[in-house]
Formats: structure tokens, sequence, C-alpha cells
């Protein structure tokens, strides 16, 4: 017997799937656009081809053993871009446009006869920040770091098909980007690994790459080599903005303010929790 939409989509929240991740994974299915939820509404008795039934119940499978909707789709929309995705990348979260929004806040505007600014990503896996700051900012010379040559790939991807400028550097964070080529940067940002090795949640995180996820017992191994490295990179007045944990700004405010950066801040995500904390070196 044919199953129509409306029956996939009631077995699949019967099973403990989100809506609207069913949703996305039935119009993957379909081959529809993903964002035409409107669409399934309006063909709910429509039956599925052996064809679909097949992909629907694969994707319906992958998603029930905790593999992100980004993966089985390939894609994720990130501030307004859609950015392929895959297994060897970060899923990019909505909180971390927290990150991009306060960036561009912080951000100088260009002025004529000066020289553009200067951002740079750290830990860049899909590029999904660098991305969305060379679009909103056009003006600026943005650089993107990552130490995997596997994100890198799916960020050059990301970036030639956006038709964005941004320039790649493979290193661990700052250890192989020289001043000296791109200039000190006005702004310095990093969604960086920041769960504790051992984190429970960790589990819940299988399919994503355990490298951009835990950092040392505290979370906090690779945010600390970055606030050491990062004022040697800096210009005067510019910025470092970290996401970090639920529980980490206190820790990250203080390894800033050892490292001599000033205006010490913290700002909340989506949930109202404090999810970013930016420091700028003295002018």
């Amino acid at each position: 017997m044919q199953t129509t939409l409306a029956e996939c989509l009631r077995q699949a929240q019967a099973r403990g799937l989100a809506r609207v991740d069913a949703q996305i994974l039935l119009l993957h299915s379909l081959q529809r656009p993903l964002h035409d939820r409107a669409w399934l509404l309006a063909h709910d008795c429509d039956t599925l081809t052996p064809e679909q039934a097949a992909a629907w119940q694969d994707a319906l499978k992958r998603r029930l053993q905790g593999e992100p909707v980004a993966y089985i789709t390939g894609c994720k929309d990130f501030f307004g871009l859609t950015l392929a995705v895959d297994a060897r990348v970060l899923d990019p979260r909505p909180d971390t446009e927290t990150l991009v929004e306060w960036a561009l806040a912080c951000l100088p505007e260009s002025e004529p006869e000066t020289r553009s600014p200067r951002i740079l990503d750290l830990g860049t896996g899909s590029g999904a920040v660098a991305l969305a700051l060379q679009h909103a900012r056009p003006d600026t010379a943005v650089w993107a770091v990552d130490a995997s040559e596997d994100a890198l790939a799916v960020a050059r991807t990301n970036a030639a098909r956006l038709q964005l400028g941004v320039q790649f550097i493979t290193s661990n964070w700052l250890n192989a980007v020289d001043v000296q080529h791109t200039g000190r940067f006005d702004l310095i940002v990093s969604n960086p690994p920041y769960v504790a090795e051992g984190d429970p949640h960790l589990a819940a995180l299988k399919h994503e790459p355990l490298q951009a996820l835990s950092s040392g017992p505290d979370g906090l191994d690779d945010i600390r080599q970055i606030i050491a490295q990062a004022p040697a990179c800096l210009a005067p007045g510019g910025w470092l903005l970290l996401e970090h944990g639920w529980d980490q700004a206190d820790a990250v405010q203080a390894l800033l303010r050892e490292a001599g950066l000033v205006q010490v801040q913290s700002r909340r995500d989506l949930g109202g929790i404090e999810r970013c904390t930016a420091a700028s070196m003295p002018k």
C-alpha cells in the first residue's frame, strides 16, 4: 500500500522526530526545495513512489540514529547563505549567528584611501562564519584558517559556489599565519572546540568530527592557545571574538584580561546564554 505524505510525517513524529526535521527530510526525499514546507501541507494526500519511499526510509533511519539533518540533505542555511555541509565539518548552529552579528558590529567602516578592514576566522570548518562576514561586508579582506585539509576542501567549495573571495590558510590556529604577509587583523573571530573531554553530551554528537568539538579536560585548551597567540596578530584597537560553552564566559573573560586585552565583555545567544566573549587590543 502506498503511503501519503501526511502519513510519513505522522509516523516520523510518532518515532520521536521533530516535525521540522521530518518535513525537511521528506522534502529532500521528494527532491523538492527544502524551504517548501507549505507545499507539503497542500499535497498531504499525495503518495510516494517506491523510489521516494526508499529515500524517505533511509533518511528517517539516519536521523533517528542521530545523524544531523544537514549531513543527510548535504546543506545548511546560515546567516542567509546556503552552505554545503558533510561529516568533514561541524554542522553550523543558529547560535553561532550571534558571533557573526557581533563581529559585524565590531568592524570599522571602510574609508576612502584607507586599507580594507582585515578579518581572520579561526577553525573555519564549512566556512560559515568567514563567508557570512565576507557576504555582509564585501569591502573587507577575509582569511579563513583550519588545521583540517578536509574541512578546507568543504569551505573552498562553498566559497567558489557563492563567489566569495575568502582566502584560506592551513594552520593549527595562528601557528602558520604570517602577519608580515597578511597584515595585522582588525578582527579575529573563532568558534573553536570548547566541550570538555568526557562530557556526556558528546555521545549525541558522534556523527560530527570530534576534533571540532572537544578541547581538553575543561574544554578550554584551544581557547587558551588562541588567546595566547592573538595579540601578536591584532591591530591596535582590533577585536578578538570567541564562541564558547554555556558556563565558560567567566573563565574566558579572565584569560582575555590576563593576555592584556581590554573592553572585555560577553554576549548572550538566542537562548539567553552567555555564548560569546570578546576583547580588544589596546590602541
